[in-house]
């Protein structure tokens, strides 16, 4: 049985995939797109995820935060990549704070 994490692609994760112009896969661009436009859709964005690409929310995430670290992901769309960079930063202060009991506001 085969792997498969995004649908319409049914080969293992180990098989090449093909490159966009800005060096994203397929995949990869997928997941910017859904991103991108995920509230726009009807179902909650957790089960989006698993039906369109077949993995745990918490996977999906792991991918994102990867992807957007990447020069290529800038590349492909600066606005999504860099708002989320800010959100990442932002909740790992936030985090950071709670942990060292600092309050922000003050």
């Amino acid at each position: 049985m085969t792997s498969m994490w995004f649908r319409g692609y049914s080969a293992a994760m180990t098989s090449p995939m093909p490159i966009t112009a800005t060096g994203l896969s397929e995949q990869q661009v997928a997941l910017l797109e859904f991103e991108k436009n995920w509230w726009s859709l009807s179902g909650s964005k957790e089960s989006e995820i698993r039906e369109r690409f077949d993995i745990s929310a918490t996977r999906y995430y792991q991918l994102l935060n990867a992807l957007i670290d990447t020069p290529a992901a800038v590349a492909h769309d600066p606005l999504l990549v860099k708002r989320l960079l800010r959100q990442r930063d932002s909740r790992q202060k936030e985090r950071t704070a709670r942990r060292l009991g600092v309050s922000r506001n003050a």
